[in-house]
């Protein structure tokens, strides 16, 4: 199957657009998490198309054998602290990891976790990055998806939702890491919007 990959920023985007796409990752979490036999689906999610899906969770329903919340920098990726930092940015044109100094792939996610990731917001301006690229195992692994980022320059908020959602599965091995199109010699403050999938009642960690 082909793939769409380019960011949408959100100052083109009304709020029934952001929501939208926040309703379509947690679908694609879902469905992948039926998938990936993590929680244990009842007849009426599991039989149920990507649309059908969305349109139960955008009418407010969730299924009870699923937890979803946000990801923890230390816990999922061995960062130093529970926030948002690549790596220095210290020559234009190298890449570095949004893990705050982590050059390796992120940690693994645990058994029974699956990460969506679905847009970015950049709080540094000027925009310091130029590109963003997700990867299999580590940091010149195969590539997952790939987004140019330097059109949320222009924007008032740079924030851009991605075309479609990357979705990490279970026991997997990735890195996540943008391009320096500035040498601050600084780490850049760049949010990946992300939903986390594990069964009901489990850790969050």
């Amino acid at each position: 199957m082909g793939s769409k990959q380019y960011i949408v920023p959100a100052d083109l985007m009304t709020i029934s657009d952001m929501k939208e796409y926040r309703v379509g990752a947690l679908a694609a979490g879902v469905k992948r998490c039926w998938d990936k036999a993590i929680g244990t689906p009842c007849t009426d999610w599991e039989s149920l198309t990507l649309a059908d899906t969305k349109t139960k969770i955008a009418g407010k329903d969730w299924p009870s054998q699923l937890d979803v919340f946000e990801f923890q920098n230390i816990a999922h990726a061995g960062a130093n602290l529970d926030q948002w930092n690549t790596a220095a940015l210290a020559a234009v044109g190298s890449s570095y990891s949004v893990f705050q100094a982590i050059s390796a792939p992120a940690a693994n996610l645990r058994m029974n976790k699956i990460v969506v990731f679905y847009g970015i917001m950049i709080e540094e301006t000027p925009n310091p990055v130029s590109r963003l690229t997700f990867r299999r195992n580590n940091a010149t692994g195969i590539t997952i998806a790939e987004f140019d980022l330097e059109s949320l320059g222009t924007m008032e908020k740079q924030m851009g939702f991605f075309s479609e959602p990357v979705v990490i599965d279970n026991n997997v091995s990735f890195a996540a890491q943008v391009m320096a199109r500035i040498a601050t010699g600084a780490a850049a403050r760049v949010q990946l919007m992300n939903f986390i999938f594990e069964p009901a009642g489990t850790s969050h960690q």
